[in-house]
C-alpha cells in the first residue's frame, strides 16, 4: 500500500481519537456535575471552535477527519487490503463507506463553523426540509433500515470485543511491552463494549420511532447518553460509558501508531 495513504489514515485515527477522547471526557464531567456536557461528535465541534485558536484547532482537526473520510472511503472501494466479495466482505466494506459518508459529514460541519455559513443558522432549514421528508412513510422504512443497521453495528462492537478481533488489526507479537500490548487490549475491549451500548440504545431508539410512525426528530450519541443518565443510577451509568469512550479514544490512538496496513 501506498506509504502516503498510510499517513492519511494514521492521521485520520489521530482526529478519531481526539473527537471520541473529547465525547468521553465532557460526558464523564457532566455525568458528576463536574462541568463539561453530554455530547457527540457535533457537539465536539462546537467545544473546539470555543477554545483559544479555537479555528485553527478546527482546522487541523477537520483536516483529520476528511482523512479518515478517505481512508474508509478507500477501503470501501478498492478493498486495499484484501477483505474479499463474499458477504461477510461485502458487509464490511459497506460499513466502512457508511463510516465514511458519516465522518465527511462531521467534517462538512466543521467546515461550515469555519467559513461562518453557520451550521446552526444554515442548517435550519435544511433540518426542517428534512424532518418534513422523515415524517411520511418513506421515514418508516429510513428509521427502521437504520434501526436495523444499527442492532448489527451494536452486535458487532460486542463481538469483536468478546472474541478480540480487534487485536488482528495489530502486529500484536511484534509489540514486545508488555505495558503497551495491554493497554492496546484492555482499551480496545472496554471501548469497543462502550460503543456497543450506544449503538444498541440508538437501535432502540429508531426502531422503537418506526414501530411508533414518529419519525421527525433523529437521535444522536448526545440522546443515548442522556437516556442513560435518566435511568436508575444514571449518573454512573452514564460516567462508565463515557470512561468506556476515553478508552475507546486511547485504543484508536494506539491504532495510529501500531496498525498494520497490508503491503
Amino acid at each position: 500500500m501506498d506509504s502516503k495513504i498510510k499517513k492519511l489514515a494514521r492521521t485520520g485515527y489521530v482526529a478519531k481519537g481526539v473527537v471520541y477522547g473529547l465525547i468521553g471526557i465532557l460526558t464523564f464531567m457532566a455525568a458528576f456535575n463536574m462541568g463539561g456536557q453530554t455530547s457527540g461528535q457535533l457537539q465536539v465541534i462546537d467545544f473546539i471552535e470555543k477554545q483559544t485558536f479555537g479555528n485553527i484547532l478546527l482546522v487541523l482537526i477537520t483536516l483529520g477527519l476528511l482523512s479518515y473520510s478517505f481512508w474508509r472511503f478507500f477501503q470501501a472501494i478498492t478493498d486495499p487490503e484484501d477483505i474479499g466479495k463474499d458477504k461477510k466482505g461485502k458487509a464490511k466494506r459497506v460499513g466502512f463507506f457508511i463510516s465514511a459518508i458519516i465522518y465527511l459529514s462531521i467534517a462538512g460541519y466543521a467546515i461550515m463553523k469555519l467559513v461562518n455559513i453557520g451550521a446552526s443558522s444554515g442548517s435550519g432549514s435544511t433540518q426542517n426540509g428534512m424532518m418534513s421528508f422523515l415524517t411520511g412513510d418513506i421515514g418508516v422504512y429510513i428509521f427502521a433500515v437504520i434501526g436495523i443497521g444499527l442492532v448489527a453495528t451494536s452486535f458487532f462492537q460486542f463481538k469483536k470485543a468478546i472474541n478480540k478481533d480487534f487485536l488482528e488489526k495489530f502486529d500484536y507479537k511484534s509489540i514486545t511491552e508488555e505495558k503497551r500490548r495491554k493497554t492496546i487490549k484492555n482499551m480496545g475491549y472496554l471501548g469497543l463494549i462502550s460503543r456497543g451500548i450506544i449503538f444498541g440504545i440508538l437501535a432502540f431508539f429508531f426502531i422503537r420511532a418506526a414501530i411508533e410512525h414518529n419519525t421527525g426528530n433523529i437521535k444522536s450519541t448526545t440522546d443515548a447518553f442522556a437516556f442513560l443518565h435518566e435511568s436508575p443510577m444514571g449518573s454512573w451509568l452514564m460516567g462508565i460509558v463515557a470512561a468506556g469512550m476515553v478508552c475507546y479514544s486511547i485504543y484508536v490512538f494506539m491504532m495510529a501508531k501500531y496498525r498494520k496496513f497490508r503491503t
